[in-house]
């Protein structure tokens, strides 16, 4: 590992850091401002799709000014490519209970739009009083689901990221920044 600056650890994977810690906090509390500000006096439940959302999740929930409640679903479509598939895993989604609640599914990254896509259809027909979405990166450029994703945080190129809580093949969850990998595949 070499030092990129004083804090930041970098691999040789990766190709080029898009957002550094300093941007993606900013940005996060940009996003949390404007969810507190839409559910000013409500509750909401929080739902973070495992593993990619965890960081988000954790970064988002502190510094939310409204009351939450956070469940864990278990999602994947990648995995061990660096392309989204439409073959989707839901998984620990039957104990989440959302009837009568705001709800929001919490994930790092939209790509097709297929996981979103197919949460909505999951838990729609649990009877919540609103379902929306929010996702720290957008690849609009990949979508292929009709999807809404009412909070969005940057918009990024067709190119596959790894840091805060995403990976390739289970690894770089820990990098504090999001980059661009290099991939053989």
């Amino acid at each position: 590992m070499t030092s990129l600056r004083k804090g930041t650890i970098m691999i040789d994977e990766v190709q080029e850091i898009l957002f550094d810690d300093q941007a993606i906090t900013e940005k996060v509390r940009e996003i949390a401002a404007r969810i507190s500000g839409d559910y000013a006096g409500k509750e909401l439940v929080l739902i973070c799709i495992l593993k990619g959302a965890a960081v988000f999740t954790a970064d988002l929930m502190r510094s939310l000014t409204v009351p939450i409640t956070v469940e864990f679903v278990q999602a994947a479509s990648y995995g061990a490519s660096t392309t989204a598939s439409k073959k989707i895993t839901i998984e620990n989604d039957s104990t989440i209970r959302i009837s009568g609640k705001h709800v929001l599914l919490v994930d790092t990254i939209i790509d097709t739009g297929e996981t979103m896509a197919r949460l909505f259809d999951t838990f729609a027909g649990r009877g919540p009083v609103s379902l929306t979405a929010v996702a720290l990166l957008d690849k609009r450029s990949r979508r292929t689901a009709n999807v809404s994703v009412k909070y969005c945080g940057f918009e990024i190129p067709d190119k596959f990221v790894v840091g805060y809580g995403m990976d390739y093949e289970e690894k770089h969850r820990n990098l504090p920044y999001i980059a661009v990998i290099k991939t053989t595949r």
